[in-house]
């Protein structure tokens, strides 16, 4: 009977790589102090000699028989973290999240996500897959591959696409959810949002739509935090106070509800919106040009007074 044995200070890692051979194995993990010698493995092996060993990262950080270790190898007991993508990130956003979290650069996440193989078939269109990297908590190992990250992430978009069921064009219905996705956050506003934008896409008009000001400075690296008459006056396909209709593609990556909103929006005459005082998120929507002015002064003398008590200030958000 062997006795746990852990010859390391700390955790250590461990990658079992695909055809690897069991001796290769007893070596590397003697070396790392995982078992006691090269002999402790191969008697564990001899032991369970038709068992499957599964590729993969292993984490290492208690004290265990060499019988131990060989029954996580066979299980595939591998180590994963857990990453977040928030509903509304861009890509821009999720490189930044996976290279604060030390799994790859945001230069190489950016890079994977401009190759669009994955969405041939799905959405011909696209020129990158922003809005198909479906936002969902993935379980990656610590050198997690961009490109299969990415295809993970459409992967599971494809998933929900199918689920909802709608035979509506794709690329259109993920643009338009994208935007409802950046204005807001507030659950039951997502189809109000959706049905101003429905509404002043059937009657012509701009959109105005400040998240699309934004992806288009950052689309030609020229964001600077705040939006200025420069990014609202840029020539770009992505800049709806320049052109009417929906952008070019995609702003953000929307999660289901916004997708559904997108589809079927509420049945409303709005076609402006501004944010209410006080930061809670929601807007107060008008049918009509001076019923929004009256808002816009409202939430304005608002936030004149909220700006009394605190330092900073806050730009003033129309639609």
């Amino acid at each position: 009977m062997q006795d746990p044995y852990r010859g390391f200070d700390g955790e250590i890692f461990y990658e079992l790589k695909r055809g690897t051979s069991s001796a290769a194995m007893a070596r590397e993990l003697a070396a790392l102090g995982v078992v006691r010698t090269s002999w402790h493995f191969w008697a564990a092996r001899a032991m369970r000699p038709r068992a499957a060993l599964q590729a993969g990262e292993y984490r290492f950080a208690e004290a265990a028989t060499a019988g131990d270790v060989l029954g996580r190898l066979a299980r595939g007991d591998t180590f994963h973290l857990e990453v977040t993508i928030p509903e509304g990130s861009n890509l821009f956003e999720i490189g930044e999240l996976l290279e604060k979290a030390g799994l790859t650069t945001a230069a190489e996440f950016r890079k994977a996500a401009r190759d669009t193989a994955a969405l041939r078939r799905l959405a011909p269109d696209a020129e990158s897959l922003e809005g198909y990297l479906f936002p969902s908590t993935y379980q990656v190992s610590r050198k997690v591959d961009p490109a299969e990250l990415c295809r993970r992430m459409v992967g599971e978009f494809e998933r929900v696409w199918k689920g909802i069921g709608s035979r509506e064009p794709v690329h259109r219905t993920v643009t338009l959810a994208s935007l409802v996705e950046k204005e807001t956050g507030v659950p039951e506003e997502r189809g109000i949002v959706a049905s101003v934008y429905a509404n002043r896409l059937a009657l012509g008009m701009r959109l105005d739509c400040d998240p699309t000001v934004i992806y288009a400075a950052l689309l030609e690296g020229k964001w600077r935090g705040t939006i200025y008459r420069s990014d609202l006056d840029r020539d770009h396909p992505y800049n709806t106070y320049k052109y009417a209709g929906l952008p070019a593609g995609p702003i953000a990556n929307p999660g289901e509800a916004s997708l559904r909103a997108a589809l079927d929006p509420e049945n409303t005459s709005y076609l402006y919106f501004v944010a209410q005082p006080g930061g809670s998120g929601r807007h107060t929507f008008s049918v009509s040009l001076a019923a929004h002015a009256k808002a816009v002064g409202s939430y304005r003398r608002g936030e004149a007074v909220a700006a009394a008590k605190r330092p900073g200030k806050k730009r003033v958000r129309t639609n």
